[in-house]
């Protein structure tokens, strides 16, 4: 007598989610802390990774592995991006942004100089291209940087080198360095602040209060967002075919 063979609905339905996830189409976020999700306690800091998911359709899985203070540098040392090929299949996109810890020189765990940023840009592109994904590469977002009134711009050289290998590599690029700049400086030094991680005191989470430069609000990350999705129309890369109408 044969045994039959019994599967429960909770396993049933978590093997058909496998499998419908499997068939569609992904997006992975590789980056820093200004695209990483964040936990409840760093609340309202926000990246901007965790709000792109609602501009897009049920077709199109976002995978954000952005993290805290990763650089193209230790992302690669931390086998994080081991992880991301892993699960990359054809037809999968990949958003490639650092460069907030890259510049941290002072850091040798983190920090590059702009050759060795290039080389693992180039890196990052080329095992996407292997696996017959798409790479997008995207400039850093600007600090809330004014003195005197006056904006400025903390990112040294790296914008430039991501500028410079897309060109060369012939892939996609979504200039957020240019993007973000407009953004703030139309917005003014105050006006500016609501897009950024800024509380008085007395916050469960930051009882002392917080003025952060980097990281972004909710508004801000909504805002940055937008202009990530502005930049898939401009560049009318595959993954237009999936924003919601």
């Amino acid at each position: 007598m044969k045994k039959k063979l019994l599967i429960s609905v909770p396993l049933l339905l978590l093997l058909l989610s496998f499998t419908l996830r499997k068939d569609k189409t992904t997006l992975f976020i590789i980056g820093d802390s200004t695209a990483a999700n964040k936990a409840e306690k760093a609340y309202p800091e926000t990246g901007w990774g965790m709000e792109i998911a609602s501009f897009f359709n049920d077709d199109l899985i976002v995978d954000n592995r952005a993290a805290n203070g990763r650089s193209t540098k230790s992302f690669l040392n931390e086998k994080r991006w081991d992880g991301v090929l892993k699960n990359l299949k054809a037809g999968d996109f990949v958003f490639i942004q650092f460069g907030h810890n890259d510049e941290k020189i002072d850091k040798p765990e983190v920090g590059t100089s702009l050759e060795e940023y290039k080389s693992n840009l180039v890196l990052y592109i080329n095992q996407t291209r292997e696996k017959k994904a798409n790479p997008i590469l995207l400039t850093p977002i600007m600090r809330r940087s004014f003195k005197d009134g006056v904006f400025t711009d903390s990112h040294k050289g790296y914008p430039a080198v991501v500028r410079r290998v897309a060109d060369s590599l012939k892939v996609p690029l979504i200039d957020m360095h240019k993007k973000t700049e407009k953004l703030l400086v139309g917005l003014g030094e105050q006006s500016s602040i609501k897009l950024f991680n800024h509380l008085d005191s007395g916050h469960v989470n930051y009882p002392k209060g917080v003025k952060d430069n980097t990281h972004l609000s909710i508004e801000g990350a909504k805002e940055v967002a937008t202009l990530v999705v502005e930049g898939i129309k401009e560049t009318k890369i595959g993954l237009v075919k999936y924003l919601k109408k």
